[in-house]
């Protein structure tokens, strides 16, 4: 048995490694503290590749509706409810972080939005024609209002029947506000919830974009702070927004990434702790790992400006399996040995190991996101320069510190241990039956929605669709797209498009479709309305006969007579004129300037014959974006690329085998025994009902990079018991630490991170099985030359 390398007698040669490890984290800390730390969410997203999904995605990064923040408060009554918002709102108002702050308290005609609107109903309004201002017509619009004078309804109808008898108004209201739900109700907006009991709801603008996770982070903190300080027991806060969604998903990966890396650092080190019976070892096997967080941070930061936060936090979990290179050098180190003796055994191995790893990995460099590319780059990055560092940097500081391992015990063990190789039918039983059961269900189930790429809770996902819902956002499921050269070619257009769409509700292809030329109609057709509106003296003509017998006092329709003068000498409405943040807020998702161009979204809901509805916009030159097809063909093609490159990235691994061992029956071990527990992995995610997403198939690159280093190891050619024994030790140790890692990280409350982490726990534990049955040898092989047997 190996003397165990415990502290006792080597403290005084300790200080080198102390000294060693201390410059590495002091160098990682440094370039840390020096990064500046990316946290966009579009670097999730794919490279778009078609007109409609450049926009798509566009809009998803920068789109106006990004900065929107929706607030609601429920949990108490409608009086206190009330009380609440107002008191939030004007907290938020006065914080100076937000550009909008609305929650419905100013009144209609106390709002500079809703006077606005009221006082250009005539050019803005539809139904406004010559036929509106008949005899008739006015007739019957001021039997109208008498009815509501003398209903319960008759404070509103005095304040507004009488200044807009014709409703136009009211029309241009409900136009305005889609398909909200939000009424009125103690002074500020309310809907009802579902489950019962009411809720108030805010309208919060952001400075910043939502896809700007600090700045959006820092307003969520603001509306929940002041919450806190203002709510009563029993309220509750619910948040909406794209801003909201980011905050969420940062938090709730921070909190998990926090609680795994403490726990998993202490189960690590008490493994460690236990496997070779010194601190000393531990500071030693520490340094490489810190030198590569160290290099593939400032590395990160210098080649792009600032380093992705969501890549850097996975990179330093793959980072993690940098400490299989000091285990395995020190592992298999003997005692008394030098450096240079241990690598004459292993040397090969791990040089193979390390190169087959790096080109494993590089197709990552060349991915379709941004996050995934920039995780190539922090974990090549850091391997090789753990890989350097165990191979340069650590051999005199083990030395110094005569670190050994403890051994393995009696040989007799190992005997019995290698006496299950004897099984490989059975392993080759299970690989066959794993790839019999993938060619029959059609291979694995893949993830093909954004939302699969998506870090954020379900539960937040969830509130956020009820409050847009609330709210009135239009469906996006589906989208036409209208380009001009200018605001008013985008609102010609759509209103020529008018018929089209109503000849598809009328169909019952879809139930109602949202365009900004409803609310904003263009110019030529703002004209027309202005002269369709009679003069002054004709209107005042007919509105005397159209009334006369109904009782009115004289000049009970003088607001309206003189609206209507107004309207007709009124300058046409443009989107410059609508400055006010509200009216801009409900316009801007609808009518976009990007660039040199405008764009109109026409956005159709209660789709029932989608192929239909693009049928019929795509022949009216419209660009038609089936939101959920195209995110599907967008992560697809990725998913194929990042296949196809993980494949040239595996027989680049593979020619390197060849060239380095030069022995094709080793080399088909090795190959087969990661291709098994590929197989195996694939295999048992598709049982589990597991769709494998784009990050997964990452983690089966890593799951791939661990098991070529297990292959590897039990593929030497190993002369004596001692030898197998310390490769069979030094790899359970290393492949606990990736179980134990990752088995942790397989725990978080993150679907995304629980899922990464399966993956690798599967495919870690069978490339490890994989590689004993089938890469190692029936029998000891003594290495040509070795000196060392």
């Amino acid at each position: 048995m190996t003397p165990p390398a415990s502290g006792r007698g080597h403290d005084r040669r300790a200080w080198p490694v102390l000294l060693a490890l201390a410059v590495a984290l002091a160098l990682a800390g440094a370039a840390l503290r020096a990064a500046r730390f990316r946290t966009d969410l579009a670097d999730l997203l794919p490279q778009a590749d078609t007109p409609a999904a450049r926009f798509m995605l566009r809009e998803l990064r920068a789109g106006a509706a990004n900065r929107l923040i929706l607030i609601g408060i429920d949990g108490v009554p409608a009086p206190r409810l009330a009380a609440l918002s107002r008191a939030l709102a004007a907290r938020l108002a006065a914080s100076g972080a937000f550009a909008l702050v609305r929650d419905g308290s100013t009144p209609l005609l106390g709002s500079p939005a809703a006077r606005f609107l009221f006082a250009h109903r005539y050019l803005l309004a539809p139904g406004v024609d010559r036929a509106a201002f008949t005899r008739a017509a006015l007739r019957r619009d001021a039997k109208a209002v008498l009815a509501g004078l003398q209903s319960a309804a008759s404070p509103l109808v005095a304040r507004y029947g009488l200044r807009d008898p014709t409703g136009a108004g009211l029309a241009l209201a409900r136009a305005w506000s889609g398909g909200s739900r939000i009424r009125a109700r103690d002074g500020v907006w309310m809907v009802a919830r579902r489950g019962g009991g009411p809720r108030a709801l805010i309208l919060a603008e952001t400075r910043a974009g939502g896809i700007d996770l600090h700045a959006g982070s820092r307003a969520v903190a603001r509306i929940r702070a002041d919450f806190a300080a203002l709510a009563p027991p029993g309220a509750r806060l619910a948040l909406g927004g794209t801003a909201v969604l980011s905050d969420a998903a940062e938090r709730v990966v921070r909190a998990d990434v926090t609680r795994i890396s403490v726990l998993s650092a202490l189960a690590v080190t008490l493994l460690l702790v236990w496997r070779f019976r010194s601190p000393v070892a531990i500071a030693a096997i520490l340094v490489p790992l810190a030198l590569g967080v160290a290099v593939a941070t400032a590395l990160a930061q210098a080649w792009a400006g600032s380093v992705q936060g969501m890549a850097f936090g996975f990179g330093m979990t793959m980072l993690g399996v940098s400490v299989d290179y000091p285990v395995l050098f020190i592992g298999h180190r003997k005692a008394g040995e030098t450096p240079a003796a241990t690598f004459r055994r292993i040397g090969q191995a791990f040089t193979l190991a390390v190169l087959a790893a790096l080109l494993g990995l590089s197709g990552m460099l060349a991915a379709p996101l941004p996050a995934i590319a920039a995780l190539g780059g922090i974990a090549l990055t850091g391997l090789a320069v753990a890989a350097l560092a165990t191979w340069l940097v650590l051999p005199p500081l083990v030395v110094a510190a005569g670190l050994a391992p403890v051994g393995f015990g009696d040989t007799a063990i190992l005997g019995r241990v290698e006496g299950w190789r004897r099984f490989r039918w059975l392993g080759l039983a299970v690989v066959a039956g794993c790839g019999l059961f993938l060619a029959v269900s059609g291979g694995p189930r893949w993830a093909t929605d954004l939302a699969a790429l998506s870090p954020v809770p379900r539960p937040v996902l969830a509130e956020d669709a009820a409050l847009r819902a609330a709210v009135g956002v239009p469906d996006a499921g589906q989208l036409g797209l209208v380009r001009g050269n200018n605001a008013e070619a985008v609102l010609v257009a759509e209103e020529r498009l008018a018929p089209v769409l109503a000849k598809l509700r009328a169909a019952g292809a879809m139930a109602s479709v949202t365009d900004a030329a409803q609310l904003l109609p263009s110019l030529a057709t703002q004209r027309a309305r202005q002269a369709a509106l009679p003069p002054a003296a004709v209107l005042a003509r007919r509105m005397a006969a159209a009334t006369a017998g109904l009782g009115f006092r004289a000049g009970a329709f003088a607001p309206f007579l003189a609206d209507v003068a107004a309207a007709r000498l009124a300058a046409p409405v443009t989107p410059q004129r609508l400055r006010d943040p509200v009216l801009a807020a409900r316009l801007a998702p609808l009518l976009l300037r990007r660039g040199r161009h405008w764009y109109g979204l026409i956005a159709p809901s209660g789709v029932t014959h989608p192929h239909r509805v693009a049928a019929a916009l795509r022949a009216h030159g419209v660009l038609y974006v089936d939101v959920a097809a195209e995110s599907a063909r967008l992560v697809t093609r990725a998913t194929v690329a990042s296949l196809h490159l993980l494949a040239w990235g595996g027989l680049a691994a593979l020619a390197v085998l060849l060239v380095g061992l030069r022995d094709p029956w080793r080399v088909a071990r090795v190959a087969g025994a990661v291709l098994a527990a590929l197989v195996v992995a694939v295999a048992t995610l598709t049982l589990l009902g597991v769709r494998v997403s784009l990050l997964q198939v990452v983690a089966l690159q890593l799951a791939a990079g661990v098991g070529i280093d297990y292959a590897l190891f039990f593929a030497r050619a190993q002369a004596d018991a001692e030898e197998r024994a310390r490769t069979l030790r030094t790899l359970i140790t290393c492949n606990a630490m990736t179980l134990m890692t990752f088995g942790l990280l397989a725990t978080a409350r993150t679907p995304l991170l629980r899922q990464i982490g399966l993956t690798v726990v599967i495919g870690a534990a069978a490339a490890m099985i994989a590689g004993f049955l089938f890469a190692g040898p029936r029998r000891a092989e003594p290495e040509p030359g070795d000196r060392s047997a």
